[in-house]
């Protein structure tokens, strides 16, 4: 459906944005950083949008965006690779059963960041994202025997990585990381927010993703107040990313993996910035998490 407004661009970002971030965090080989590649991309739509001729297809319009904007991340990382390195050769794209889509589409951001860029885009956008051959070609400007032999590629290289055991050591939490995460999960799950106030700075700063952002003590002030209100959560220390977050449960589903996460970052003993995913939980899917055990 093409978009004739702002209003109806806002509709379909806020529809789209769970698969565009899906996207974006598989390119970039995180669900942090494709969360930030995701809102620069959304910037730039709009920024685009006002300026554009009409959308027709604003979904494959979108993922081109967001395709760009990995790729330029990708390459200020200095991680960009050869994207037209596949050959023009003419291969029938595998057909592959559903069992076989969701082995792909389960397989974790740290195997797709181990293809090269052209092999890891159309497989996240066929394969991950259903979209057809004809909108792959599309949104990465590739010739349909080039998708093809990428497609084919990323396939097979993806098969034999599910072949290999994964005998990586997962590095637990820091001592000092473990002491005040705790500190600040035991008071929050107490509900004594009065407590949980003292323990941040003045000028803290809260990225609530996909809601709003506030700064200073007064305003993050209203957020715990909010959390106060609700009883659909459960805090765990634990990573995200193999980095110290706050995992956040449901208890009404005790064996349900954590709904979002919460990152802090401290300074002189204080909480001095969190990011709260409790609203993008689309951010959790494929991230590579952990409860600490410590």
């Amino acid at each position: 459906m093409p978009a004739s407004s702002a209003v109806e661009l806002d509709q379909h970002l806020a529809a789209m944005r769970p698969r565009l971030h899906r996207y974006c965090a598989r390119m970039v080989g995180s669900v942090l950083d494709g969360e930030d590649v995701l809102q620069d991309a959304l910037i730039k739509a709009v920024e685009a949008f006002a300026s554009a001729a009409p959308v027709e297809n604003v979904e494959a319009w979108l993922f081109r965006i967001a395709h760009n904007t990995a790729l330029d991340f990708l390459r200020r990382r200095n991680r960009q690779e050869a994207l037209h390195s596949a050959e023009e050769v003419e291969m029938i794209a595998d057909r592959l059963d559903e069992l076989e889509r969701r082995q792909i589409a389960a397989s974790s951001l740290r195997t797709f960041m181990r293809l090269p860029v052209a092999q890891r885009a159309s497989v996240i956008l066929m394969d991950v994202l259903g979209c057809s051959l004809a909108e792959v070609c599309g949104i990465m400007d590739f010739s349909l025997p080039a998708v093809k032999a990428a497609l084919h590629r990323g396939r097979t290289q993806l098969r034999a990585f599910a072949c290999e055991a994964d005998d990586a050591p997962r590095p637990g939490l820091k001592e000092a990381d473990r002491i005040r995460l705790n500190a600040y999960v035991s008071r929050f799950n107490a509900r004594d927010f009065d407590a949980i106030r003292a323990m941040i700075a003045d000028d803290i700063r809260l990225d609530l993703v996909n809601r709003t952002r506030l700064n200073g003590k007064a305003e993050v002030s209203r957020y715990f107040t909010n959390y106060a209100k609700v009883s659909d959560w459960h805090l765990v220390v634990g990573q995200v990313e193999r980095r110290p977050a706050i995992l956040a449960f449901d208890p009404r589903e005790p064996d349900a993996p954590p709904k979002s996460f919460m990152l802090l970052d401290w300074s002189a003993g204080e909480v001095a910035a969190i990011r709260d995913f409790r609203h993008a939980p689309y951010a959790i899917d494929g991230a590579e998490w952990a409860v600490d055990g410590g």
